[in-house]
């Protein structure tokens, strides 16, 4: 970790107000890497682009060698079609990817399948040396990196230690958990009963909580020529959602923040189907306000939401789905890196046309909104 420091100069005050961060378009050069908010400028009849980096990625993962150690085979498997893109990351190779693509700063989470491997005692072993690994190289790379950190669950007693400890010692940015965990061959979606005590932990810290999706047991066989990550993944993502809406989670915790990756995965396609069911007691408890509104009070990244599957440019069809149920306000950039490039990312989102003030605030506004501890100097 020491051997890979990196001091960017690219990194600015996160205090700057919008004029301010204005003023830091210049040099025509900064083109190729910057080219979303390169995009809007012109149409607003600026020629230049920014000298720095602006964006900030919510969607970013990271590889601590503990968690690649003794399950490697299953982390690969579940992830990606090859061991190479995660057994050659480091952290200066990604911040070297992360000048090159626009962004000032990356909040880092684990991907699929996560800590828990059905051993308790191995799994907050696991939580905490990631969450260690984490904080470790936002101090390493000062002004670079965010944090979501991991729980054990759905282990309770571990979590609430463990919470803890993310809060008070190592100051993470908010937490980072699977869409669903199965455990002795049982599948828990979050709204699950049995969690309870760790939400209202959470909801009592004001927490900020990103679910990224994974399989569930019941759906991991299944062969129809895709990976699980194609359909399984946006699917659970779905699942994850309603189970913390109509748990009555949403509600009874009103103080955490949620966001859910990939545009809420099928959840826009659904939404005729999941806001509108037979009203029964149980819903009205669950959503006083509909359901439609708690959908709709959540967070969304973009990522792979921007991507045209015929010609593999943008596209507005996602994108407009879940900018039409959550609003500008609600959308955040992501990259889904190392899996994706980071810098296909911001061409992806360019290509869409947005004005510079909704290109800013998925970009970065809204990330500081939600995450103010970002806003360090």
């Amino acid at each position: 970790m020491k051997n890979e420091k990196h001091n960017s100069s690219c990194a600015f005050h996160h205090h700057a107000s919008r004029r301010e961060f204005l003023t830091i378009i210049g040099a025509a050069g900064a083109m190729a890497a910057f080219p979303s908010l390169v995009g809007a400028q012109q149409r607003r009849g600026a020629a230049s682009s920014p000298q720095r980096p602006y964006r900030i990625d919510t969607h970013h993962h990271i590889f601590p060698p503990v968690y690649l150690g003794k399950h490697h085979d299953e982390i690969v498997g579940r992830t990606t079609r090859s061991g190479r893109v995660i057994e050659e990351w480091t952290p200066a190779k990604d911040v070297t990817a992360m000048d090159e693509a626009g962004i000032e700063v990356a909040v880092t989470s684990l991907s699929t399948p996560g800590v828990w491997f059905g051993n308790q005692a191995e799994a907050r072993e696991l939580a905490r040396k990631c969450n260690e690994y984490g904080a470790q190289i936002k101090r390493d790379f000062k002004g670079r990196y965010g944090s979501f950190a991991t729980l054990p669950l759905p282990d309770v007693d571990g979590s609430l230690k463990e919470i803890e400890y993310i809060y008070d010692v190592l100051k993470a940015d908010g937490i980072g958990l699977m869409s669903s965990i199965t455990h002795n061959g049982q599948d828990i979606w979050p709204g699950d009963k049995r969690l309870s005590p760790v939400f209202d932990e959470l909801n009592r810290r004001k927490a900020t909580v990103y679910f990224h999706p994974t399989g569930p047991s019941c759906c991991v066989n299944l062969e129809y020529g895709l990976a699980q990550s194609a359909i399984e993944f946006p699917t659970d993502t779905t699942r994850a959602i309603v189970s913390l809406v109509l748990s009555g989670t949403t509600i009874r915790c009103p103080d955490i923040k949620f966001i859910f990756s990939h545009g809420g995965g099928s959840i826009t396609s659904l939404l005729g189907k999941i806001s509108a069911p037979e009203r029964d007691k149980k819903i009205d408890e669950a959503a006083p306000h509909g359901l439609l509104n708690e959908y709709r009070r959540h967070y969304y990244d973009v990522v792979s939401i921007t991507r045209n599957p015929y010609s593999f440019k943008a596209v507005p069809y996602a994108f407009e789905a879940i900018r039409d149920m959550a609003g500008i306000n609600h959308l955040l950039f992501g990259t889904d890196a190392p899996y994706a490039s980071q810098v296909e990312a911001g061409q992806d989102l360019a290509a869409l046309g947005l004005s510079l003030d909704d290109q800013l605030a998925i970009e970065r506004e809204n990330a500081l909104r939600l995450l103010p501890t970002l806003r360090r100097a």
